[in-house]
C-alpha cells in the first residue's frame, strides 16, 4: 500500500471555492488561502436542535496513537456516502509531534483531510501568529521590568514563559537576561510548546474577535512583590496582542479525500492544554452541515472530558454521539504486552486491557449520551489484531460491556471501511437523552478534581502538593477557586504514572501546581510528571524527511 504522502500527492482536490459551494458560504464568507485553503467568516449561531454533532475520542493509546482522527475522517466521509451532510471540525498539527515522533494531524491512508503536506506544516500560518503573539508579550513583560517596573511586578513571580512550537527539552528550564545591564533583568524562565500557550486555549474558546480581546485582557502575568495579581490588562498590551491573532482566529476550511467540508482551526495538546478544536469551527460546521464529526484529544479521560465540561458549556450544544476509537494492539498493550510482542494472537492480554475500554465507556456513559465504540482495525499492519481477535473484542463489547461496535478500515477503504460505523452513529444520534454534567460549576476546585478522577479515571481521589495547597488559598483569596478545571496528565494511563497501564483502581493523583488560566477560563492542574515542553525521540521523523528540486516532499508519513 502507498503511504500517506503518496496517497495524498496523487489525490485529486476540488477548488476551495467548490467545498465552499457545498457547505452554501457565500464568496465574501471565505478568504481563498491558495486553491485550496481558505479562511472563513461567517455569523455564529447558538441554536443546534437539529444539527447532529459527533465527538469522537479513544482508550489510552499505544506510542503511535490509535488513529482516532483517521477514524474521524473517515466517519464523516461514510456520513456522506449515506447522503447525511456531513462536515468535519478537527485541530491543527503541532510542527512539535510533526518533526517528532507521534506525526500529524491529517489523518493517514485514504481517510486523510488535504492539502496534506501543508496542513502539517506552515498551513494558514495560525501557529505561527500564536507564538509570535505570546512571545510579544513576553518580550514586553521584560521590557517594562528593564524600564522601572512601574506595575512592581517581582521577576520572581513571573507566570507567563515563553513558547516555541518545536519539542525542544533544551528549553524547559532556562535563564534570560544574561550579558550585563544593557540585555534586560536576569531571571529564571522556561519554554512551553505553543499548543499549550493560554493564547491557544483563548483562540479556540472565544466567540468572536471581541470576545478574544476580552479573554486576553484577563490573561495573569506574573504577581507583585505584595502578592497582587497582575493582568495584560495593567500592562497595556491587549491591543496588540488581539491584532497579532485577527486573522488566526478565522476558522480554516479544507477538504478530505472525497471531498467533505473540514474545519481546522486550534490545536491545543490534550495532556497539557484542554485538547479540542476552536469552538468556531464546530460552529461552523453545525452552521452549515447536518452531522459534525469532532475530535478530541488523547484518550477519552483527557480531551473528551474536557470537551464535556469545558467546551461544550460555551458552544451550547452538547455531543448526540460519543465514539470511541479502539484497537486489538492497543488493548493488547494494556493487557501488559510489549510493544514488539503485539504481532502476536494473545487473546488473554486482550481481554485484561479491555478494562481499559470498559472504564472510557464508563465514563462518557456517566455524561448520559450514547456511546459506540470504533474498533479500529489497521488494514495490513502487522499489529492489527488477528480475525479472532477482533471477533473477540466485538462480542466483549456488544455482549458483555452492552455498547454498540463496529469494526472500521478507513485507513484502507476511506469511507467505505466505516459504513456499519456511520449506520449505528447516525441511528444514535436521534436518542433524546439528557446530558449529565459530571461535576457542577459552583463546586469548589477540589470536588471537581474529586469528581473527575472518581468518575473519568477510575480513581480513589486528588492528593495536592503543599505548592499546589498554597496555591489553591491564592486561588480562593483571588476568588478564582471555583472555575472549571483543566488537568494536565499523562496520556498513556489513567492514573498520573504514564507506566501504570490497564484499568487501575483505587489510585491516588498528585497535583503538583495549579495554574489560573483566567483568560481560558479555567485552572489548569499539573500532576504527576506531566512536561509542558515535550523533546525529541532518539530518531525523530525529521530525519526521514526530504525534498527535491521539483519541491516534491517525501518522508513526511
Amino acid at each position: 500500500m502507498k503511504s500517506d504522502i503518496e496517497i495524498s500527492q496523487h489525490c485529486h482536490m476540488w477548488p476551495i471555492e467548490k467545498i465552499a459551494k457545498k457547505l452554501h458560504l457565500t464568496p465574501d464568507q471565505i478568504e481563498p488561502y491558495g486553491h485550496y485553503k481558505a479562511k472563513v467568516s461567517l455569523p455564529i449561531k447558538d441554536q443546534h436542535t437539529k444539527q447532529k454533532l459527533i465527538l469522537m475520542t479513544a482508550i489510552n493509546p499505544t506510542p503511535k496513537g490509535e488513529g482516532k482522527t483517521t477514524v474521524a475522517i473517515g466517519l464523516a466521509d461514510a456520513l456522506n456516502q449515506l447522503h447525511h451532510n456531513a462536515a468535519l471540525a478537527l485541530r491543527e498539527p503541532s510542527i512539535g509531534p510533526v518533526m517528532g515522533m507521534k506525526g500529524g494531524a491529517a489523518g493517514g491512508g485514504y481517510a486523510q483531510v488535504e492539502p496534506m503536506e501543508d496542513i502539517n506544516l506552515h498551513f494558514t500560518g495560525d501557529m505561527d501568529a500564536l507564538t509570535e503573539a505570546h512571545d510579544t508579550l513576553s518580550a514586553l513583560i521584560d521590557a517594562h521590568i528593564h524600564h522601572g517596573n512601574q506595575l512592581n511586578l517581582d521577576p520572581r513571580q513571573i507566570t507567563w514563559h515563553r513558547v516555541l512550537d518545536v519539542n525542544d527539552r533544551e528549553l524547559r528550564n532556562c535563564v534570560v537576561g544574561l550579558g550585563g545591564r544593557f540585555s534586560g533583568v536576569p531571571r529564571q524562565d522556561s519554554f512551553s510548546i505553543t499548543a499549550a500557550s493560554e493564547l491557544m486555549a483563548i483562540l479556540c474558546l472565544s466567540r468572536n474577535l471581541m470576545d478574544m480581546k476580552k479573554r486576553i485582557s484577563k490573561i495573569v502575568i506574573g504577581y507583585t512583590f505584595d502578592e497582587k495579581p497582575v493582568t495584560v490588562k495593567d500592562l497595556g498590551a491587549t491591543g496588540a496582542l488581539t491584532l497579532l491573532l485577527k486573522d488566526a482566529i478565522k476558522p480554516n476550511l479544507v477538504q478530505t479525500l472525497e471531498h467533505t467540508p473540514t474545519f481546522i482551526h486550534g490545536g491545543p495538546f490534550a495532556n497539557i492544554a484542554h485538547g479540542c478544536n476552536s469552538i468556531l469551527a464546530t460552529k461552523a460546521a453545525l452552521n452549515t452541515a447536518d452531522y459534525t464529526v469532532t475530535e478530541a484529544g488523547f484518550g477519552a479521560d483527557l480531551g473528551a472530558e474536557k470537551f464535556m465540561d469545558i467546551v461544550a458549556p460555551r458552544i451550547h450544544k452538547t455531543p448526540d454521539a460519543v465514539v470511541i476509537v479502539a484497537s486489538v494492539r492497543a488493548l493488547k498493550y494494556n493487557g501488559g504486552m510489549k510493544l514488539a510482542d503485539l504481532p502476536k494472537e494473545n487473546v488473554q492480554a486482550l481481554l485484561k486491557g479491555a478494562a481499559n475500554l470498559k472504564q472510557h465507556i464508563s465514563s462518557m456513559k456517566r455524561y448520559g449520551k450514547p456511546v459506540v465504540v470504533a474498533i479500529n482495525r489497521f488494514a495490513g499492519a502487522p499489529d492489527a489484531g488477528t480475525d479472532h481477535e477482533v471477533q473477540v473484542l466485538k462480542n466483549y463489547i456488544t455482549k458483555d460491556l452492552h455498547t454498540h461496535a463496529a469494526v472500521v478500515d478507513v485507513w484502507g477503504q476511506g469511507g467505505k471501511g466505516a459504513l456499519d460505523l456511520a449506520k449505528i452513529v447516525a441511528k444514535d444520534c436521534n436518542e433524546q437523552r439528557t446530558f449529565h454534567p459530571l461535576y457542577n460549576q459552583d463546586d469548589d476546585l477540589v470536588t471537581k478534581l474529586n469528581k473527575i478522577v472518581k468518575n473519568c479515571y477510575g480513581g480513589k481521589k486528588v492528593v495536592l502538593s503543599s505548592k499546589a495547597k498554597a496555591q489553591l488559598e491564592s486561588l480562593k483569596q483571588n476568588g478564582w477557586d471555583k472555575l472549571p478545571v483543566c488537568v494536565a496528565k499523562t496520556q498513556y494511563s489513567l492514573t498520573d504514572d504514564a507506566h501504570r497501564l490497564g484499568a487501575p483502581k483505587d489510585f491516588l493523583i498528585h497535583v503538583r501546581a495549579l495554574e489560573p488560566k483566567l483568560g481560558a477560563g479555567f485552572i489548569i492542574a499539573l500532576t504527576g510528571k506531566v512536561l509542558t515542553m515535550p523533546g525529541l525521540p532518539s530518531h525523530p521523523a525529521a530525519l526521514n524527511m526530504d525534498i527535491d528540486k521539483n519541491g516534491k516532499i517525501t518522508g513526511l508519513f
